[in-house]
């Protein structure tokens, strides 16, 4: 185990949205590279908004989404209390040092950090006021990504609020003080806080962790201009869960936002994510959302998995559909996804696509029965192919030969090939002109079934 300690601290407010997925994703992925660990820490001292409920909806989504941490809720570790709630004792102790080093002053019942360097009075046109400033050393930060950053703070501020609570800036110092992080990874609207940090960590005598501020992200050029927020269409993983993408296409994905391995990959096993994965590799600028580039790359996964696995997370889907009892055939199941997995781009796609396979209760496409009925031979074509397919028997329903028999319908018609037949027929027992490939999808539907809408298709347009 390496010396590297990073931390993820979000707020749980009810959402997990993709700017908090890939800053967790990117800490636990350096973590992962470095053999260091990750650590979840909750900021839980919003008693309005963070609710139990709030925290299952975060932990969920990072388990779904293959985030696991070494320190922190469920877990434990040697560096707690991982709920700032529970660290009240904790910031007090830290406190008291800054007290003892005359660092800290109160006013107006709030406790202030004081800040080192030559004070002065100067009119500020925002309070309307003459106001106390400060003409402290310049704070260099060394960011990993951005490069050398210089910021000056110029007021103290305060560390803990008229009510007794302790303020961000400070909990955040403090506990990466005595969880022993060594590299900061967040946003880069986290950057002009820095200098603050800075300035707590150099009071306390501690040497600052290396900083990495991550790069915006932008919404989706469909969605407009501008930074994406939780109410952006594709902002939230809990969205992607309920759509039924694969957690590693998505975790895929996020990675890429504002990251590259240093050639044209874009699909990619988390194994190779991690290996090249390294905070100098991180853009400055501002990574794109790209919904089209996520459902792109949940299709090259989704044609990639072993139908085994394929059916695995198909069921539940098709099941909550209605279309599948609990206890439904594995073979057969496999067998129909077998020749649908490479003709439709996402899981939520597919109870549509496939519901014929496994019920009669399944939707027409009325262009698709338009452009069929329009030839005006419908009814004679579904009868010949009726009277054809009926000469197959059950136990050599194959597509051998289906082809054999429509080929000899062909020939009894002095054609050479029997395509003419084949839209009207998959029309007549799908309701659809497309789907996957014919012969295969007639096999695995089998005679029953085939003959069965075919005669249907008769009665009904004859």
């Amino acid at each position: 185990m390496s010396e590297t300690r990073v931390r993820f601290a979000p707020s749980p407010t009810g959402f997990f949205h993709i700017g908090s997925a890939r800053t967790a994703l990117f800490n636990w992925l350096y973590a992962r590279h470095t053999n260091g660990s990750f650590i979840l820490r909750i900021e839980d001292t919003d008693e309005a908004r963070n609710t139990q409920e709030a925290l299952e909806v975060l932990l969920k989504g990072m388990r779904w989404l293959g985030i696991d941490w070494d320190e922190g809720p469920d877990m434990g570790g040697d560096f707690g209390p991982y709920f700032q709630s529970q660290r009240g004792e904790i910031y007090k102790e830290y406190l008291g040092k800054l007290q003892a080093a005359g660092r800290t002053y109160e006013q107006d019942g709030a406790i202030f950090f004081k800040l080192e360097g030559e004070r002065y009075t100067e009119f500020d046109e925002y309070h309307g006021k003459e106001v106390e400033k400060v003409r402290a050393e310049p704070v260099e930060i060394d960011d990993a990504i951005r490069g050398k950053v210089v910021r000056s703070e110029t007021r103290d501020f305060v560390i803990f609020r008229s009510d007794g609570s302790p303020t961000f800036h400070f909990v955040n110092v403090v506990d990466d003080i005595t969880m022993k992080i060594t590299h900061v990874i967040r946003g880069e609207d986290h950057l002009s806080n820095s200098s603050k940090h800075v300035e707590l960590f150099n009071a306390f005598g501690v040497t600052p962790p290396q900083f990495a501020h991550l790069p915006l992200i932008l919404k989706d050029p469909k969605m407009g201009k501008g930074k994406m927020s939780k109410r952006d269409k594709g902002s939230l993983i809990e969205e992607y869960q309920e759509r039924h993408f694969l957690p590693a296409a998505v975790r895929n994905a996020i990675a890429l936002l504002g990251w590259n391995p240093g050639d044209d990959r874009e699909i990619m096993d988390i194994g190779e994510i991690i290996e090249s994965f390294d905070i100098k590799d991180i853009q400055k600028g501002a990574a794109r959302f790209d919904e089209a580039k996520m459902s792109h790359i949940n299709f090259q996964y989704l044609k990639e998995l072993p139908v085994e696995t394929y059916a695995w997370f198909a069921r539940p889907v098709l099941t909550a559909k209605g279309l599948l009892a609990e206890d439904h055939d594995e073979d057969h199941l496999q067998r129909v996804l077998a020749i649908c997995q490479e003709k439709i781009t996402s899981l939520e796609e597919l109870p549509l696509f496939c519901a014929y396979f496994f019920s009669d209760e399944y939707a027409e496409n009325e262009k698709a029965k338009a452009k069929v009925l329009k030839k005006g031979n419908a009814v004679e074509l579904a009868s010949q192919v009726k009277e054809a397919l009926s000469a197959v028997a059950g136990d050599n329903w194959t597509q051998a030969s289906l082809e054999a028999a429509f080929q000899d319908l062909a020939t009894a018609h002095g054609m050479e090939k029997p395509f003419q037949w084949w839209p009207l027929t998959r029309f007549a027992v799908s309701g659809t002109s497309s789907g996957p490939d014919f012969l295969p999808m007639l096999e695995i539907m089998g005679r029953e079934m085939v003959i069965g809408r075919l005669g249907r298709f008769l009665e009904a347009n004859s």
